[in-house]
Formats: C-alpha cells, structure tokens, sequence
C-alpha cells in the first residue's frame, strides 16, 4: 500500500516492516491487523486494516460500514509505545535500545 501524507510518501513495499498485531479473523466485524514500519529514512508509520466494527472502519452510507485501512505516521514515542504493546522484548530492544529498569 502506498499513501501520501502531507507531501510525504508512505509504501509498505520500501519501508521494513518491523513487526505486526492481529486480533481475530478477516470474516470478524472486529477483525484487526497492524504492521509497523520504519522508512530508510528512519521515520516510523503504522498500516492497519480492520473489519466494519475496528478502528479502520469506513462508513459506506447513513449506518452502514464497512472494512478499512490506513497508513499513519507515527512520531518515535508513538511507535516505542505501540511496539510495547506488541512486540517481543527483543525487537523493541533491537529498535530503541534497553530501556531503564
């Protein structure tokens, strides 16, 4: 997917994908996927997809919806956050150094 956020372009085909969330299965209204990437330039960004009744939702008419999905870029803290939520010790370690304890 590629997607141009003020003037800059977002591709999950050059970026790295770093990680990923899921919850459920594509045939859920709450189906929810979600990939964190980072730039060559060292930016991060998320691309989510989700069912009628994720976060990524798209109204298709009055009280009707369907599946979504999105690109947005995240600051650092942003993605340090996400990336405790959702990735192994590890790779957050790998990506933004040890923590303090």
């Amino acid at each position: 997917m590629k997607r141009i956020i003020k003037g800059k372009l977002y591709s999950t085909e050059t970026a790295t994908c770093i990680g990923s969330y899921e919850y459920s299965n594509p045939r859920d209204f709450h189906y929810l996927r979600e990939e964190l990437y980072r730039k060559n330039n060292g930016e991060f960004f998320l691309c989510g997809e989700g069912g009628p009744l994720s976060m990524y939702s798209v109204q298709t008419d009055t009280n009707s919806w369907s599946s979504g999905e999105k690109i947005s870029p995240l600051t650092v803290e942003e993605a340090k956050e996400w990336s405790e939520d959702h990735l192994p010790a590890e790779t957050y370690i790998e990506l933004f150094g040890e923590p303090e304890e």
